[in-house]
């Protein structure tokens, strides 16, 4: 059965903040927000491509709870007539950590909401106030607390490389975030946007970004990190967008991003399995689990490509009985 989130994005509408990196016309592509009869429009055409009962109505784009109270309801009232039995699964907002309270939540559940993504970016108060959020850490573990206690599946956002920011200060953030126990979290490494207060720190050269491979390999252990926590990483990098490319000014974008972070990661662990057999050089079989042999192989074979300049022709393939960034190492001729 398809799964699929019927993603209708909300541009920067009611949301008190313009933080420094957020651009949510070319991050979206949404040139205006939707009417209601418009998402029931995108509801009912989407019924017909999926699965509905095993897909949700996501709001994206901006914050969800933030926006005026009366279109709030009117964007939910539309989704909530294709949530039910037979239809959709429910409703998935994003929004703001500073813009979650008890009555709010009563009425997102009123509607049909099952889950609540909240943008956290950060869990370093200094980052967060260089970068102009409006909101702290503290006001995060509130949201995520009240979250919980409702009822609903908990997703975060954070952003890696963002101004003031460190591979330290990020990695401490996704500690904190792991420690919150989320359902999902999706990571965001920061892409510089034109007009944004970033590109102005960027173009100025008080703001400077480190090298690509550098977050690649920071990202790549993140999504190891919180995967062996059990918390499901659901998005690695910006979606493929046209607008993206056109309004990028710096930072770290690939149509392939996780593709490349899982990669790195697959590349170590196989390095460590190596080192660990103590084999020189020659063919051998790397065996991965079924479901991550192209993680293992990368994105354009990198990893078969990169083990062949070592002096290693590898050859990769699946096993049942093999987890998520593991492998065993045997001679080829076993294969």
């Amino acid at each position: 059965m398809k799964h699929s989130n019927i993603s209708i994005f909300i541009p920067h509408v009611g949301c008190p903040h313009l933080c420094s990196f957020c651009d949510q016309r070319t991050i979206s592509g949404a040139e205006r927000p939707p009417t209601g009869d418009e998402v029931r429009e995108i509801c009912r055409s989407a019924a017909e491509q999926v699965t509905p009962k095993d897909s949700e109505i996501a709001f994206f784009g901006g914050s969800f709870t933030a926006i005026p109270r009366d279109y709030m309801i009117t964007l939910l009232e539309a989704a909530w007539e294709f949530v039910g039995s037979g239809k959709f699964s429910g409703v998935r907002i994003s929004t703001r950590p500073d813009y979650i309270d008890s009555e709010v939540l009563s009425l997102l559940k009123k509607y049909g909401v099952t889950a609540i993504e909240l943008g956290a970016q950060s869990m370093d108060d200094d980052v967060l106030d260089a970068n102009e959020r409006g909101h702290n850490a503290a006001d995060v573990t509130r949201a995520c607390e009240l979250i919980r206690s409702n009822g609903f599946e908990l997703g975060l956002q954070m952003m890696t490389g963002l101004y003031k920011s460190s591979v330290q200060s990020d990695s401490e953030t996704a500690q904190k975030l792991i420690a919150l126990r989320p359902d999902t979290v999706r990571i965001y490494p920061v892409v510089v946007l034109k007009g944004t207060r970033l590109a102005q720190l960027f173009n100025s050269g008080e703001y400077e970004l480190p090298p690509f491979d550098e977050m690649v390999k920071l990202c790549g252990t993140l999504i190891r990190r919180f995967e062996d926590e059990h918390i499901r990483v659901i998005k690695c990098g910006l979606h493929a967008s046209e607008f993206v490319k056109r309004d990028m000014v710096a930072g770290y974008y690939h149509p392939a991003f996780r593709e490349l972070c899982e990669s790195a990661v697959y590349r170590e662990v196989i390095m460590k399995k190596i080192a660990e057999s103590n084999i020189p050089h020659g063919a051998l079989t790397v065996t991965v689990g079924e479901k991550y042999v192209s993680r293992a192989v990368g994105h354009k074979r990198a990893n078969p490509e990169y083990f062949r300049d070592e002096g290693f022709d590898i050859r990769i393939k699946g096993s049942s009985d093999i987890p998520m960034f593991d492998c065993r190492i045997g001679d080829f001729s076993h294969r």
